[in-house]
């Protein structure tokens, strides 16, 4: 940051478990931005993370608005409108966490109020900054069989959504960032397990060029699994994205030949953060804008409409 430019002022809002990681980066981006505080309900949470990261509590939003430039928005799924909205409104740039908002007119009133207040709206989809996801874009250009598999423990925290909005729009705002069509037809069924909505979901996706990606996903595993593979001409890749690594089969003179992949770890959210508070100061649009952002969310409901349809 030049001398002459000022100081991003950025805060928090919500500072569960996902929020005080953003807490924690932008205060550790001190040359980037200044961190100013956060906005949380929980007062036992809130004395952690003040004792943890310092900054100020803020007691309302238009307190917090007042004092930051720009704010991640990190609270539950179906609070995301009622805290992103008059944040906008008062002229705060946002990155709000995936998805943008559970229903599409909700998402379309972000989007709408960032046009009007001339903001920054980012939405939080962490795997696209994850540097597999990078690796892909540059390497992918005739994807025709997709498959990804995100499968998790069970664990209260998101379930007042179900694990399409949960987990799934992960793999498929990076499917929809890989495959340069559009989604032509899809097909989808779920179940419930232990929550009120589908904790198990698998969505096929077929695209207009002729692509295919079957997306399984699952919130009630015993084990986590984070995996990417890519079917395309003259071989396939396959990726993990929790331990950043991943190999390449090409047909070779001599068969199918194997490739480890040369990733450069890094945290996902950092750069995510990073890019966020390089978008503000250039004007530059944010690799997923609310537009991308709905558009997976788009996806998502329509996944979801057809589980809970097929559960009727």
């Amino acid at each position: 940051m030049s001398e002459d430019q000022q100081p991003i002022r950025v805060g928090v809002a919500g500072v569960g478990h996902l929020g005080q990681h953003h807490a924690r980066i932008y205060r550790e981006l001190s040359e980037a931005c200044e961190y100013t505080g956060f906005y949380e309900v929980d007062d036992a949470r809130a004395a952690e993370i003040l004792e943890r990261y310092g900054g100020r509590r803020f007691l309302s939003l238009p307190e917090m608005a007042a004092h930051c430039d720009a704010v991640s928005v990190a609270v539950p799924t179906d609070r995301h409108l009622e805290v992103a909205l008059p944040l906008l409104e008062a002229g705060c740039h946002l990155l709000v966490e995936k998805p943008i908002c559970t229903t599409r007119e909700e998402g379309e009133r972000l989007l709408e109020t960032a046009r009007r207040r001339d903001c920054l709206l980012q939405v939080g989809h962490i795997e696209q900054y994850n540097p597999v996801t990078s690796f892909l874009e540059e390497v992918v250009d005739r994807p025709r069989f997709i498959t990804a598999d995100r499968l998790a423990p069970f664990q209260p925290r998101g379930t007042e959504v179900g694990v399409v909005l949960d987990l799934m729009i992960h793999d498929i705002g990076v499917i929809l960032q890989l495959v340069d069509a559009p989604v032509e037809r899809i097909e989808a069924v779920g179940v419930d397990v232990l929550s009120s909505s589908e904790d198990i979901a698998n969505a096929r996706l077929v695209f207009a060029d002729g692509c295919v990606a079957n997306i399984n996903t699952s919130r009630v595993s015993l084990k986590k699994v984070r995996e990417i593979r890519v079917f395309q001409p003259q071989g396939y890749l396959s990726l993990d994205f929790m331990n950043q690594k991943g190999h390449l089969l090409r047909r070779g003179e001599h068969g199918l030949q194997k490739e480890d992949i040369p990733l450069n770890p890094a945290e996902p959210l950092r750069l995510e953060l990073e890019s966020f508070l390089s978008c503000i100061r250039s004007g530059h649009e944010p690799k997923v804008s609310g537009l991308s952002g709905m558009r997976a969310l788009e996806i998502a409901l329509e996944v979801t409409r057809q589980v809970r349809e097929a559960a009727l």
